[in-house]
């Protein structure tokens, strides 16, 4: 039970959405909806109280970017695809992620990937007043070193700092509440105070963190950020 406290303490109370959200919501819902069509059949251990609010998520039979398998060892692959400074993010998170979780997070693989691009050198760059901000935009990661975010280099660097807590500590039930804890306050993403207050919050070691974003000159961070916007490229998104 202590476990579960420390993903359902990462959650602000559930609300209604207001308007439908974009690509982030999008996503994770579809994802979410054949995780649960998989998974009709099972049910958690009684002893287990996850007390998640009821979540809607529709037609389980709707078609899908995202790859939903069932592997080997019986569990099944889910998805999100997100950027970290975004107020999109944050409600998918709230109100989809972390409830779905609750429920099934003995049952999936869950995979967190980036939206973004690289196909600029360094420095990293915002986009610019005439770029066209369409899919092909964030979507079409080359061989350049260089790597596009929507909202610019800090955003970047918020990424590279939510993967390294994502490889340094894979139990969903820590590295989801602090990503949690970041994006509620994504305006102020990467500045120290708020990764420090996070990672003590979450019980993480914040100089481990720092490491893996700067290790190899920060070669370690922005590979691990090419390689998770390749992933979003694979799932079949448009390029």
């Amino acid at each position: 039970m202590d476990e579960k406290r420390n993903l359902q303490r990462a959650m602000s109370p559930v609300r209604p959405l207001r308007r439908t959200r974009p690509v982030v919501t999008i996503l994770f819902v579809i994802a979410a909806l054949y995780t649960f069509w998989l998974w009709q059949p099972f049910s958690l251990p009684a002893s287990v109280d996850l007390k998640v609010p009821d979540v809607s998520l529709g037609d389980p039979l709707a078609g899908s970017a995202v790859d939903v398998i069932a592997t080997q060892d019986k569990l099944v692959s889910l998805e999100a695809h997100i950027i970290s400074k975004c107020p999109d993010t944050r409600d998918a998170l709230r109100e989809l992620i972390l409830p779905v979780m609750q429920r099934v997070y003995d049952k999936v693989n869950f995979t967190l990937s980036y939206i973004g691009r690289y196909d600029t050198p360094f420095p990293l760059r915002a986009p610019g007043p005439t770029d066209k901000l369409t899919f092909p935009f964030y979507f079409r990661p080359t061989s350049n070193d260089g790597v596009d975010c929507l909202h610019g280099p800090s955003e970047c660097m918020g990424n590279i700092i939510e993967l390294c807590a994502r490889e340094l500590y894979p139990d969903p039930k820590i590295n989801l509440g602090f990503i949690m804890c970041l994006t509620r306050d994504y305006e102020n993403i990467p500045d120290r105070s708020l990764i420090e207050d996070c990672a003590l919050e979450h019980a993480i070691d914040f100089q481990k963190l720092n490491d893996c974003a700067v290790k190899d000159d920060g070669g370690h961070g922005l590979n691990l950020l090419r390689t998770s916007i390749q992933r979003t490229s694979d799932v079949g998104l448009p390029r």
